[in-house]
């Protein structure tokens, strides 16, 4: 289900950045869980922290946090940079900076290999 934070970051993203996401994109091949907003050609994966912050969240148990950080985990071994920002990041703009700053590293680092 895609929150309201999600839904604010997709609008900046659409709005602000030529290259555009996949959202909920399955990034490890034959594991059920997706990211929020991938850049597959790039290897950029990023989460939306949301759910921590409230009460009714998968991600405050102890099941749901430690199959976050087994995604996180394998989303790294797989050579994924992984972004993860919260809503305050989103409201000021933050998020959408630091994703300009993974395209672009990602770019630099493809043309000067």
């Amino acid at each position: 289900m895609k929150s309201s934070l999600e839904e604010d970051l997709a609008f900046q993203i659409q709005h602000c950045l030529q290259d555009q996401p996949v959202r909920e994109y399955k990034a490890i091949p034959g594991r059920r869980f997706r990211v929020d907003f991938a850049w597959p050609d790039l290897k950029i994966a990023l989460e939306v922290e949301g759910g921590a912050w409230t009460e009714k969240s998968r991600h405050r148990t102890g099941a749901g946090y430690k199959r976050d950080m087994e995604k996180y985990n394998l989303l790294s071994l797989d050579g994924w940079m992984l972004l993860r920002v919260t809503g305050d990041e989103i409201r000021s703009g933050e998020a959408l900076a630091l994703i300009e700053l993974a395209i672009a590293k990602r770019l630099d680092n493809s043309i000067h290999k």
